[in-house]
C-alpha cells in the first residue's frame, strides 16, 4: 500500500469500538437502529469529535447529519462522502458505521497532512438506512435526493409504536449546536465505503471491490384464494386448494428464474396460511417476494413472469390470484468516470480490487440521481451482516479507509486538471 495514501488505522480501528459501544449487545454486535436514543448518541459523538477538530456540523431536515472541512471555495459544491450509523436489532458493528467513520477519518487525515481543498469535503451519515425500525430503508438519502420528505411521512409509526414525525423531531432537538441546513442541496460527487455483506471478496482474497451498480428490487404481495374444506374428506377431485397452486408456482420458480440468470434474484420472505388450521385445506395462502436485477427491463419480465406463473398454477387448482406491489425501486448503474476514479485510485494506494454488483441498496443508489456516485467494498467474514457475529478484519478496515482517501485525493486532483466536469463522473481527457 503506498503509504502517501494511508490514513491513521489505529485511529479508524479505535473510533470503530468506540461508537460500538453504543448499543452493544450481549453477542457483540449492535442494535442502535434509527431515531432512537441510542442513534442520538452516536450522532453526538460524531458531532463532539468534529467540533473538537474545528470542523462545522450540520443537519438537514431529515436529520442527515453532516461534517464539514472547509475548502478554499466555499462556494463550491462539497465532495460528499459517508454512510449511515443506524443499524438492525441484532446487526453488527460494521455495516454502515465503518463508512461513516472511515468518511471522517478521511477529513482527520486531510487536516493532519494539511492538505488544502479548493472544494470544501463533507462528511454524512444518513438517516434510517435500514429501514428496520421505521419502513422503508434509506429515509434521509431519498428525501435529500428528492428536495422534499415525503407526505408519507407524517403518519409512519414505527415497529416498537412510535411516531417517525416525533422521533425525527426530538432527534434534531438533540443536536441543538448543529445549524440547519436544507435538503437537497448541490453535491459535487458521493463516495460511500460499505461491507461487502457477500462472500466473494472474502474467498477471492481481495481487499477492494470497485462497486458498479446496485440491483433494483420489487417486493410483491402475493394472495391465493381457494375454498377451505375438511383436511380427510374432501377428495383430490374436489379440491380448490391455494397452499397446493402457491407451492406449485414457487416451485417452477425457484426452479427456473436464478438457476436461468445469474444476475436475477427470487426470494419468498413470508408465508402464511388462513385459517392456518391443521385438519383443514386453507382458503387463503400468502407470501411476499422479493424480486431483483441490475437492469430494468429485465426486472418488469421478471415480474411479468412471476404473475404469470402464479395465476396458471391458482387456475389449474381452481384458485385467483391476486398480486400488489409494495416497493419499487429502480437499479443503478454508477458513472463509467467515477468507477475509473476507483480504479485509479486502486493502483495509487497499492491495493488490489475487482468490479462487483451490489445485490442490496444502498444510499448511493438514491445520491446517485443528483450526483455522481460510487461505492467500495470491502470484505466481511463468511459474507455475514445483519448479524451480530458481522466481522471485518482490521487490515480490511485500514484499506477500505486508505482506498476512500486515495480516491478523495484523485477526484479533487481531476476537479484540479479538468474543472467541475471531473467531479461529474467525466473522465478528463
Amino acid at each position: 500500500m503506498s503509504t502517501s495514501h494511508t490514513i491513521n488505522g489505529n485511529r479508524l480501528l479505535l473510533r470503530l469500538e468506540e461508537f460500538a459501544r453504543i448499543g452493544a449487545t450481549a453477542k457483540g454486535g449492535v442494535n442502535r437502529q434509527a431515531l432512537t436514543e441510542l442513534d442520538r448518541r452516536a450522532r453526538r459523538l460524531l458531532t463532539e469529535l468534529a467540533r473538537a477538530r474545528g470542523f462545522s456540523v450540520f443537519q438537514d431536515p431529515a436529520a442527515n447529519l453532516f461534517v464539514r472541512r472547509e475548502g478554499r471555495d466555499a462556494d463550491l459544491p462539497p465532495l460528499l462522502i459517508g454512510s449511515h450509523l443506524d443499524s438492525q436489532p441484532t446487526g453488527g458493528r460494521f455495516d454502515g458505521a465503518l463508512g461513516t467513520l472511515a468518511a471522517y477519518e478521511v477529513l482527520e487525515s486531510l487536516e493532519d497532512k494539511g492538505i488544502e481543498t479548493e472544494c470544501p469535503v463533507e462528511v454524512v451519515a444518513w438517516m434510517n438506512e435500514e429501514g428496520c425500525r421505521f419502513a422503508p430503508g434509506c429515509m434521509g438519502s431519498s428525501a435529500f435526493a428528492a428536495g422534499a420528505i415525503p407526505q408519507s411521512w407524517a403518519t409512519i409509526i414505527s415497529t416498537d409504536g412510535s411516531s417517525l414525525k416525533e422521533e425525527l423531531a426530538a432527534t434534531l432537538e438533540a443536536l441543538p449546536e448543529a445549524a440547519m441546513r436544507p435538503l437537497g442541496f448541490p453535491v459535487a460527487a458521493y463516495l460511500e465505503v460499505h461491507i461487502e455483506q457477500g462472500p466473494s471478496l472474502e474467498k477471492e482474497g481481495i481487499p477492494i471491490g470497485i462497486v458498479t451498480g446496485i440491483q433494483g428490487t420489487r417486493w410483491l404481495e402475493v394472495k391465493v384464494t381457494g375454498q377451505a374444506a375438511h383436511a380427510g374428506t374432501t377428495g383430490l377431485e374436489y379440491r380448490r386448494d391455494p397452499m397446493r397452486a402457491l407451492s406449485e408456482a414457487l416451485a417452477e420458480l425457484f426452479g427456473t428464474v436464478m438457476p436461468q440468470d445469474e444476475r436475477a434474484r427470487f426470494t419468498v420472505g413470508q408465508m402464511t396460511l388462513s385459517p392456518g388450521a391443521v385438519n383443514a385445506i386453507p382458503e387463503i395462502a400468502c407470501c411476499t417476494v422479493d424480486a431483483r436485477h441490475v437492469e430494468t427491463g429485465l426486472l418488469d419480465s421478471l415480474v411479468k413472469r412471476i404473475g404469470e406463473v402464479l395465476k396458471r398454477h391458482a387456475e389449474t387448482n381452481g384458485c385467483t390470484v391476486e398480486l400488489r406491489e409494495t416497493f419499487n425501486m429502480a437499479p443503478a448503474t454508477f458513472p463509467s468516470g467515477m468507477l475509473d476514479v476507483l480504479s485509479s485510485a486502486a493502483e495509487t494506494a497499492g491495493l488490489q480490487s475487482k468490479k462487483i454488483l451490489s445485490g442490496a441498496f444502498h444510499d448511493a443508489l438514491f445520491v446517485n440521481r443528483v450526483a455522481p456516485s460510487a461505492m467500495i467494498f470491502v470484505p466481511c467474514r463468511d459474507g455475514l451482516s445483519h448479524n451480530e457475529a458481522e466481522f471485518v478484519e482490521p487490515d480490511w478496515s485500514i484499506a477500505g479507509g486508505s482506498m476512500l482517501f486515495s480516491a478523495v485525493m484523485e477526484l479533487l486532483a481531476r476537479r484540479g486538471s479538468a474543472g467541475s466536469g471531473a467531479l461529474e463522473g467525466e473522465t478528463p481527457k
